[in-house]
C-alpha cells in the first residue's frame, strides 16, 4: 500500500511542515535491511491473525508473534491471493515455529507492517539492551527537570547542493484533518482495457456536449452595501403640451311631449289578428323555458363571489402551499434505511407501499453480507388508519429498487432486485386486512399461510423469482407492466392480446439491456411429460411457508422473452439504461381507471394461461415500438425494441438507437411521459431537467437553468397538464407551473432535511382531493395534501399548454433554419472569396507573361 499523505494514520511528525534546516531532520528510509520484509496486510488478514492496526497492535506495542503453521495454511488456502505469498520461500526456510510481525506506524520502510526473517533480529527487537533503556529514561527525566534556554548558534552554510537536497523533503500538509480533500476516481468495469480515442473538437460545433452553466445570485454570499460614493446632477425636466377644446356657450331650451296611444278599435283589431296568434305560438316554448330557468337559478346572485365561496370549501385560493397530511416511519424496519420506491395500492384508498433499502456502500455491503442474508429486505404497506404499524410486509430476496402493481389484478406485484432478479408476490389472501377488517386474521385458514415477525404484522413470502443466471447482471432500476391491449412476440412485434390481461413486464438495468418478461407458461412440445413431473413434485414437496401457487411454474426457471441491447451510435460498447418510457405505458394509472378495468373482466389464474402461437394473433400496426431510455451518463437515447435479423447468420440483433441527446451532466433519474400528452416527456438528471417532444430531434423544447442543488426526482401532476414536481437533494420540493412561469418554479417548499428519493401523486375522486407522497433518504414517507389551485384544472388549460408546446417547437424549427441559412451564407462567402483570389492570381500571372 503506497504512502498516503492525506491519511489520518500518518505519524504526528509528518502532519506539520517539515523543516529542512533542522539538524535532526532525516529523510525517510527508501530501502530496508535484508532481515526484514515490508508487507501490505488487508483488513481481512489483520482480523484473521489478530493484528488489527491501532487496535491489536499499536505504536507502544507494535510486536505480534505469528505461528508459522498458520501462515503456511493461509498461503495454501488463498494461494496467490494471500498477503504472505511474496515471501513464501522465506517463511518455509524459517527455523523456528513463530515469526515476528512488527507494526510500522511511521511507515519507516514504506509499508504499515514488516516481517522479521531472522532469529537474531527477532531476539534483538524483543529483548533490547537494558542499559540503553536506562540511559534514555535518565535522559528523559533530566530533560524534564532541567530546562535551559537554547543558545543561538552561528550560521553554517551547508552548500548549494546540500541545501537543495534538503529542501526537496519539505512537505506541506494540512493541519486540520477535517479540511482534507479526498478524491475517488472510478470507472465502469466493462470499459477496462477498451481502446481510448481522443480528438480535438470545438464546443460550438458539438451541440450536445456543451452544458450551459448560467450565473445565478447566491444569497449565501450576498454582501450588504454599507457605504456608496456617487455624484448626482439635477436637471430640470421641461414639458410642452397643448390642447384644443370646443367651447359651447350655454343655451336655454325646453322640450314638450305627449304619449302616443292606440284607440280602442285599433287595440281590438291587433288582438284578434292572425299575426299576433302566430307570434305567441312560436315564442311560447322559449318563454316558458326562460321562466323555469329564472325559478331554478337566481339571476341576481353574483357568480364571481359564489365561485370564491366554493373555492374556499376546498382550501381557498390563498392556500397555495402543500400541507403535510400524514407521515409514516418505523423504528424497526425503516431504521438506518432509505426508501427507494413508493407506489399507491390502486384497489384500496389510503394504502401505500414502500420499499426500504440499506444505506451502505458497495464495500460495506460486502463486509456485512452475512447480516444482510439473515435480515431480508422488505416492502412495507402503510394505511392511513394506522400510521404507527405497517399493515403488511413483503419479503424480498434482496433490496428492491422498483416495484409495480399489476393493472389487471392489484394483488399481483412485481419488483426488481439489486442482484438482477425479478420477483412476484400474490397478496390476495391479505386483502381483508388492508381493507381494515381484521376478522379471520387469527383463524386457521390464514394463520397457516403466513410467517410473522411481530404479533400483528404478517410477512408474505414471494411466489416466484427469476433465475439469477438468466436475468440482469446489475441492479434493476426500472420496471413497468405492458398494457392489457397488446403483447409482444419474441421478435418484438406488437400482437393482439385476446385475454385482455396484463401478462408481460419490461425491466432495465445498467448492464446495457432492456428485457421483456412473460408471466404465462411457455408452450412446450412434451406437455404430458411436464405434467407428470409436476404431479410427482407436488406429491413429494411441501409448502411450509404457505406461499400461493400462482406463479409456481416460474419459480427459479423464469427467463426473459426478449433481450434488447443498446449499442452506442458512434463508438463500441453499450449504453447503461436507468429509466425508460414507453408510449403505451401504465405508469399514470389511477383508481378510476383500475376500477373500470376490474369491472370489465375477471382475472383468471396465471398458471392456467399459456403463450399462444404468433400465427393466430393479429399484428397491431398502430402500436409504436419506439421508446426513450435515460442512461447513467446523463444521456437520453431514442431506440426501437423490435429486433432485426442478420441476413448472413440469421441471428436476431437489436438495431442501434436513432438519436442520442445529452443535456444532463449526471445520471438520469426520471424519464416520464405526461398523462395528458403521450408525446411529451420529462427527464430529470444532474442539476437541471428538460421537457422533450417526441419527433423533435434537435434539442428539448424546454431546458431549465442549472440549479444550486441536484435534482433527484420528478413527476407530472395527474390533474393539471401544466404542473409538475421536482425533488431536490436538499429536501426542497419545487412546483413548476408552465402557464405561470417557465424560468423558475412557481413555489418552493422544504419537506425534509435529507434529499428526496421518490414522488408519487394520487387522486381521491370521492373526496375531490389530491395527495402527494414524498419519500426521503432517512426512511420517512411524507403524505402531502395538494391545494385546490394546484390540482384543479381550468377549462382551457390543456389547450393552452398544447399551444405553448407548439410555439416552442416552432421556435426550435426557426432557429434551426436560421443556422442553416447562416451556414449557407458563410459557405457562399468563402467560395466568393476563393473565386476572387483565383481571379487575382490569374491576372497577376498574365501581367507577368506580357511583361
Amino acid at each position: 500500500m503506497p504512502y498516503n499523505r492525506n491519511s489520518n494514520n500518518q505519524p504526528e511528525s509528518l502532519r506539520n511542515v517539515v523543516d529542512a534546516s533542522d539538524p535532526c531532520f532525516h529523510p525517510p528510509v527508501t530501502g530496508h535491511p535484508d532481515y526484514i520484509f515490508p508487507l501490505v496486510l488487508t483488513s481481512a488478514t489483520q482480523e484473521l491473525f489478530g493484528c488489527r492496526a491501532d487496535e491489536d497492535v499499536t505504536g507502544d506495542d507494535p510486536y505480534r508473534l505469528l505461528k508459522k503453521e498458520d501462515i503456511i495454511q493461509d498461503m495454501k488456502t488463498r494461494a496467490a491471493v494471500s498477503d504472505f505469498s511474496p515471501i513464501k520461500q522465506a517463511v518455509l526456510d524459517y527455523p523456528e515455529d513463530e515469526i515476528l510481525l512488527v507494526f510500522d506506524r511511521d511507515f519507516t520502510y514504506g509499508q504499515s507492517f514488516y516481517l522479521v526473517l531472522t532469529v537474531e533480529a527477532k531476539e534483538s527487537l524483543l529483548k533490547p539492551p537494558v542499559e540503553a533503556e536506562g540511559e534514555e529514561d535518565e535522559g528523559e527525566e533530566f530533560s524534564e527537570i532541567i530546562q535551559k534556554t537554547p543558545e543561538p548558534q552561528p550560521w553554517v552554510s551547508l552548500g548549494k547542493m546540500t541545501l537543495t537536497a534538503k529542501l526537496c523533503w519539505l512537505v506541506l500538509l494540512p493541519v486540520f484533518p477535517s479540511l482534507q480533500l479526498r478524491y475517488k476516481i472510478s470507472r465502469v468495469r466493462r470499459e477496462f482495457g477498451a481502446p481510448v480515442r481522443f480528438s480535438t473538437c470545438s464546443a460550438a460545433d458539438l451541440r450536445d456536449n456543451c452544458v450551459e452553466c448560467s450565473s445565478y445570485q447566491d444569497k449565501s454570499y450576498s454582501i450588504r452595501r454599507m457605504e456608496k460614493q456617487c455624484g448626482v446632477q439635477a436637471v430640470p425636466n421641461t414639458n410642452s403640451s397643448s390642447t384644443q377644446t370646443v367651447w359651447k356657450y350655454p343655451r336655454n331650451t325646453c322640450t314638450q311631449y305627449e304619449p302616443r296611444e292606440l284607440s280602442e278599435e285599433e287595440k281590438e283589431n291587433i288582438l284578434q289578428s292572425d299575426e299576433l296568434r302566430n307570434f305567441l305560438s312560436s315564442v311560447t316554448g322559449r318563454f316558458e323555458l326562460a321562466i323555469q330557468q329564472n325559478v331554478i337559478m337566481d339571476v341576481f346572485v353574483d357568480d364571481w363571489w359564489a365561485l370564491g365561496e366554493e373555492d374556499a370549501m376546498f382550501g381557498g385560493k390563498a392556500e397555495t402551499h402543500l400541507k403535510e397530511y400524514q407521515s409514516f416511519t418505523d423504528l424497526h424496519y425503516s431504521k438506518e434505511k432509505t426508501i427507494s420506491y413508493i407506489s399507491w395500492y390502486p384497489a384500496i384508498s389510503g394504502v401505500i407501499a414502500v420499499s426500504v433499502t440499506e444505506r451502505l456502500s458497495f464495500e460495506e455491503r460486502i463486509d456485512r453480507s452475512t447480516n444482510l442474508l439473515l435480515n431480508p429486505a422488505l416492502i412495507l404497506f402503510w394505511s392511513f388508519s394506522d400510521p404507527i404499524n405497517p399493515q403488511l410486509l413483503l419479503e424480498c430476496p434482496d433490496d428492491v429498487f422498483c416495484f409495480e402493481f399489476c393493472p389487471s389484478d392489484p394483488n399481483v406485484i412485481v419488483g426488481g432486485c439489486m442482484n438482477g432478479q425479478v420477483v412476484l408476490w400474490d397478496i390476495s389472501g391479505h386483502v381483508e386486512r388492508l381493507q381494515g377488517t381484521r376478522a379471520g386474521v387469527g383463524g386457521k385458514n390464514i394463520s397457516s399461510n403466513i410467517n410473522t415477525l411481530e404479533k400483528d404484522t404478517p410477512v408474505v413470502r414471494y411466489c416466484a423469482v427469476s433465475g439469477i443466471d438468466s436475468g440482469h447482471r446489475a441492479p434493476i432500476t426500472d420496471i413497468q407492466w405492458l398494457p392489457d391491449s397488446f403483447e409482444v412476440s419474441r421478435t418484438g412485434i406488437p400482437l393482439e392480446n385476446k385475454s385482455q390481461i396484463s401478462v408481460q413486464i419490461v425491466t432495465c438495468a445498467p448492464d446495457g439491456c432492456v428485457m421483456f418478461w412473460d408471466l404465462r407458461t411457455p408452450r412446450v412440445v412434451a406437455q404430458a411429460l411436464t405434467d407428470r413431473k409436476q404431479k410427482t413434485e407436488e406429491k413429494v414437496l411441501e409448502n411450509p411457508h404457505g406461499v400461493p401457487n400462482t406463479f409456481k411454474h416460474l419459480d427459479l426457471t423464469w427467463k426473459p422473452l426478449i433481450r434488447v441491447t443498446l449499442p452506442k451510435i458512434d463508438s463500441s460498447g453499450e449504453y447503461s439504461p436507468l429509466k425508460f418510457s414507453l408510449r403505451e405505458s401504465t405508469t399514470n394509472i389511477t383508481a378510476d381507471m383500475f376500477l373500470s378495468g376490474a369491472e370489465r373482466a375477471e382475472v383468471p389464474e396465471y398458471s392456467q394461461l399459456r403463450v399462444p402461437s404468433a400465427k393466430h394473433q393479429r399484428q397491431l400496426e398502430h402500436i409504436s415500438t419506439k421508446f426513450y431510455v435515460g442512461t447513467e451518463d446523463g444521456e437520453l437515447v431514442y431506440t426501437d425494441w423490435r429486433l432485426e435479423k442478420d441476413s448472413d447468420s440469421g441471428r436476431l440483433f437489436s438495431p442501434k438507437p436513432t438519436h442520442r441527446f445529452r443535456v444532463h451532466d449526471s445520471l438520469v433519474n426520471t424519464v416520464l411521459r405526461s398523462p395528458f400528452f403521450k408525446d411529451i416527456i420529462l427527464t430529470v438528471g444532474g442539476w437541471n431537467f428538460a421537457i422533450w417532444k417526441e419527433g423533435v430531434t434537435n434539442k428539448p423544447i424546454l431546458l431549465s437553468p442549472c440549479s444550486p442543488r441536484k435534482c433527484t426526482v420528478g413527476f407530472w401532476s395527474l390533474t393539471r397538464p401544466a404542473v409538475f414536481f421536482i425533488g431536490k437533494e436538499d429536501g426542497n420540493l419545487e412546483v413548476w407551473d408552465l402557464l405561470e412561469k417557465t424560468h423558475e418554479p412557481s413555489q418552493t417548499q422544504n419537506i425534509t432535511t435529507a434529499h428526496i428519493t421518490c414522488i408519487k401523486p394520487w387522486v381521491i375522486s370521492s373526496a375531490k382531493q389530491q395527495l402527494l407522497a414524498v419519500s426521503d433518504y432517512l426512511g420517512t414517507l411524507h403524505i402531502l395534501e395538494v391545494p385546490w389551485t394546484l390540482h384543479h384544472s381550468s377549462a382551457n388549460e390543456k389547450c393552452s399548454v398544447s399551444s405553448y408546446f407548439e410555439k416552442e417547437v416552432e421556435r426550435l424549427e426557426y432557429f434551426e433554419k436560421r443556422q442553416e441559412m447562416q451556414e449557407k451564407e458563410r459557405r457562399e462567402m468563402e467560395a466568393e472569396q476563393q473565386r476572387r483570389k483565383m481571379v487575382g492570381d490569374s491576372f497577376v500571372l498574365g501581367s507577368r507573361v506580357e511583361g
